[in-house]
């Protein structure tokens, strides 16, 4: 019974300061984002022998644990930024992947496919987003993005995977 009047008071306090559909896409884009590349970064972490790939995902986790940090202090009051919302189909796409499989899957799905959806999304947000602290929030943090799938295409290219 708490966990139903705990869920109803979250979506009162929503419903009572509702975000624009542009703002509320952008909170779940960016939250299932920055979600996605830290569960991945910790699977890197525990399937590859690659450092590389290692190196790669623990950039990934340090930076996308500071965004959802960030997210959840611009976010409006009483607007939930969810803490786990991953991509389940794509983290279970990597599971039974091992060693170059593995590797040549996750730069290809994280570092280069994740990060053009996100470029995609902070940027539609800095530029048509209706909140002033999420607009700035995005527009923030696509230098870093961008440098994400810089530093993800030239893993792609040291490993030989196509874009």
């Amino acid at each position: 019974m708490t966990t139903v009047s705990s869920h109803t008071e979250s979506s009162a306090k929503t419903a009572a300061n509702p975000l624009p559909a542009v703002d509320r896409d952008f909170v779940h884009a960016a939250t299932m984002t920055t979600s996605t590349q830290i569960d991945a970064g910790k699977m890197a972490h525990k399937s590859t022998s690659n450092p590389d790939v290692r190196a790669f995902a623990r950039h990934m986790i340090a930076d996308c644990m500071r965004l959802t940090v960030q997210l959840k202090a611009v976010a409006p009051h009483g607007v939930e930024v969810p803490k786990d919302n991953s991509d389940i189909a794509l983290l279970e796409s990597l599971m039974p992947l091992t060693g170059a499989d593995f590797d040549h899957a996750y730069v290809r799905k994280l570092g280069l496919e994740s990060h053009r959806q996100a470029i995609a999304a902070f940027e539609k947000e800095a530029k048509e987003g209706e909140n002033p602290s999420l607009k700035e929030a995005a527009l923030n943090a696509l230098p870093t993005l961008r440098e994400h799938y810089l530093m993800g295409q030239k893993l792609a290219q040291k490993l030989g995977v196509s874009e």
